[in-house]
């Protein structure tokens, strides 16, 4: 998927998500087939994404997509019809901006999900909105700068009240913020964030769609580990981690757990702990060619300076050096 291409439709579907419609012509059919079977389709991509340990490989399908979506938009008539299919818009966006993210281009991961928000709005479906504006705080938590994040998640806090209370959106945008807290050394912030987190629990089965909104608090172990460890917490970390470790976990959330885990031994000066972890780790970064493993890897080697006398951390510095970076 080239780059420039995705960012010049990127340009064009923004400005017909802003346009008015029209009553003149009939519906076309782009429109009539996306309205059919478009929902499904974005579904069945979403599951693809998360179930591939490659990212890329979703990137043809996506493109392709890009293109009947643009011009159905172009197309679309009746306001009816544009609601939604700006909401269509908006979750495919939230998509692409994901498959960004996955190779560490975060300016146009942000643009992606810029657009995505606005589509949501324009769409009206607010749960969709606050969770474009979630994916936004991501991109500037991972790009270090976690002042940038807190209001954008201020603002999909007070979205995703306004949405479907069965639904896990606010508690996913707690989720995020507990992790922005701990990068701002907030302690109290950051437990009563986890705290509303935790009561995704209380909500049934159908409280996410497995696509956009994916938060059902399965990650809540690691993701509570990793603010443990961001607050200079170790010994909680380490429960946290082992805990999530122990349950079924993506690609990318195994890599994250485990990164996490030799950041600890890091922390410890247990070089037994880093080297096993920091292996399992380059495994998976090889095996998914993912910008997101490679930048836990990198997070992990600005650890190793004080260790580096032990050739074995010399080797992993190596390796994760070493690491491509196109994904």
């Amino acid at each position: 998927m080239k780059r420039r291409d995705v960012l010049g439709l990127l340009a064009v579907t923004g400005a017909l998500v802003t346009l008015p419609g029209s009553d003149e012509a009939p519906r076309g059919h782009t429109v009539a087939a996306l309205l059919e079977t478009g929902e499904e389709l974005h579904r069945s991509l979403w599951q693809v994404f998360t179930l591939s340990d490659s990212k890329p490989t979703v990137f043809p399908a996506v493109r392709k997509q890009l293109d009947v979506l643009t011009k159905g938009l172009a197309e679309a008539r009746t306001a009816a019809d544009r609601a939604r299919l700006c909401t269509m818009t908006a979750d495919l966006y939230q998509l692409v901006g994901e498959l960004f993210f996955d190779a560490n281009r975060y300016t146009d991961a942000a643009q992606c999900y810029t657009l995505a928000a606005n589509a949501a709005h324009a769409g009206g479906d607010h749960d969709l909105w606050a969770c474009a504006m979630t994916r936004h705080a991501y991109v500037e938590l991972y790009a270090r700068r976690a002042p940038a994040a807190q209001p954008l998640l201020a603002v999909a806090s007070r979205i995703a009240r306004r949405g479907d209370s069965a639904l896990s959106t606010r508690h996913w945008v707690a989720a995020v913020q507990a992790q922005v807290c701990a990068a701002m050394g907030d302690i109290d912030g950051c437990a009563r964030a986890l705290d509303e987190a935790e009561k995704v629990h209380s909500l049934d089965g159908h409280s996410h769609n497995g696509g956009w909104l994916r938060f059902d608090g399965s990650r809540l172990p690691e993701e509570r580990g990793a603010c443990y460890l961001q607050l200079g917490r170790p010994d909680l970390a380490e429960d946290a981690l082992t805990a999530a470790l122990a349950q079924p976990l993506s690609l990318r959330r195994r890599a994250a757990v485990l990164s996490d885990l030799a950041v600890l031994g890091a922390h410890r000066g247990d070089v037994d702990q880093v080297v096993q972890y920091a292996e399992a780790v380059l495994g998976l970064a090889d095996r998914s060619n993912s910008g997101f493993v490679g930048k836990k890897l990198d997070g992990l080697r600005g650890r190793l300076a004080p260790l580096m006398s032990d050739g074995r951390v010399s080797d992993v510095d190596h390796r994760i050096a070493a690491l491509s970076r196109t994904a």
